[in-house]
């Protein structure tokens, strides 16, 4: 594919001591942590004896962080590249970070095997959640650049003090092959082609209402059927995760993620589309393979490194996606370090 944007360098982030993520109809909504209940569940087993080191790679607004630690856990470290985010967090772990039972990090949890020394954490820890992608509170910040809903800067940045390039950079300046093949890898659109020629045709482009309504002009409404998605969806999720280096940051932070644990611990990872979901899928069940040479022959062998918790992703129930539709597409997986 064409050219992408730079993954973030920084090894050392601010320890503060202080959700289809579908598009918003526009009205912001309180953060609801999606799977809960299930999340608790997966790291936390045994309600009796709660683990003693957690770490929440995704601090959001703190929901899964703050649930964590009232479940008894001896010790949360919760990481964001948002700033904005650490902020929210920050708010509402204020209790326990004032105990040190807590700690946020404004960083990629990419890093998280850089802090474990300084903690005393050198052995591991004893469990990890990833949230991965963007959040609500992306999508329902006009100014951040994530919706094509309400107009606002092409940014699409999680850290927009990162210096890593913003969405603009891509729509108005990339060659109709590396926008097409952009929109193909990772918006998985079908008019891939015809998208980055009208892009390219209708430059300069600077605001999310301008890209959104360039594409739907040029959008062929399917025969027959009702239009479940606006046509804008793709592109908008294919600049998203290429600014932000969305599933290259997965891809390596799964492995870390794994190092980090203690054997027994447990990772457990929220993903949103199928993209993200694919790399988790494969990962866990290439992990938990376990290969041994019969009698007689010379095949590669490889031992199991994990036991899958969850067979199947685990799915938010009815009245979870009724009480919080962005959970719907929510899928969370789970394996157990051997």
């Amino acid at each position: 594919m064409g050219k992408k944007s730079r993954p973030d360098k920084r090894r050392a982030g601010e320890t503060v001591p202080v959700v289809t993520r579908p598009e918003s109809d526009g009205a912001p909504r309180p953060h609801v942590p999606v799977l809960l209940r299930q999340v608790l569940e997966a790291l936390i087993p045994d309600p009796a004896n709660p683990p003693a080191r957690i770490i929440d790679g995704t601090a959001g607004a703190g929901g899964h962080s703050l649930a964590l630690v009232e479940a008894g856990i001896g010790r949360l470290l919760s990481f964001d590249v948002d700033p904005t985010a650490i902020r929210l967090a920050g708010e509402r772990l204020q209790p326990h970070l004032d105990s040190g039972r807590a700690q946020l990090v404004h960083d990629t949890y990419v890093h998280m095997d850089a802090y474990l020394d300084g903690l005393g954490w050198g052995d591991g820890v004893d469990g990890i959640l990833l949230d991965v992608g963007a959040s609500s509170m992306h999508f329902d910040t006009p100014e951040r650049g994530f919706s094509f809903l309400r107009e606002g800067p092409l940014d699409m940045r999680f850290d927009p003090t990162s210096g890593r390039p913003p969405a603009s950079d891509i729509v108005n300046h990339w060659s109709h092959p590396e926008l097409a093949d952009l929109l193909r890898e990772y918006g998985e659109e079908p008019e891939a082609g015809r998208y980055a020629r009208v892009i390219i045709d209708s430059r300069p482009l600077e605001t999310t209402t301008q890209l959104a309504e360039v594409i739907k002009a040029a959008s062929r409404p399917p025969r027959g059927r009702p239009i479940l998605i606006h046509p804008a969806t793709r592109t908008f999720q294919a600049l998203r995760i290429a600014v932000n280096d969305e599933l290259g940051t997965i891809e390596r932070a799964l492995p870390i993620a794994l190092d980090c644990l203690r054997p027994g611990g447990r990772l457990a990872v929220i993903s949103f589309h199928s993209l993200e979901d694919r790399i988790v899928k494969h990962t866990f069940k290439d992990w938990a393979e376990d290969i041994k040479s019969p009698p007689g022959m010379r095949l590669p062998e490889k031992d199991a490194r994990v036991r899958l918790i969850t067979k199947k992703p685990v799915e938010a129930d009815p009245d979870e996606v009724a009480a919080n539709p962005r959970a719907r597409s929510a899928k969370l997986r789970v394996v157990e370090k051997l």
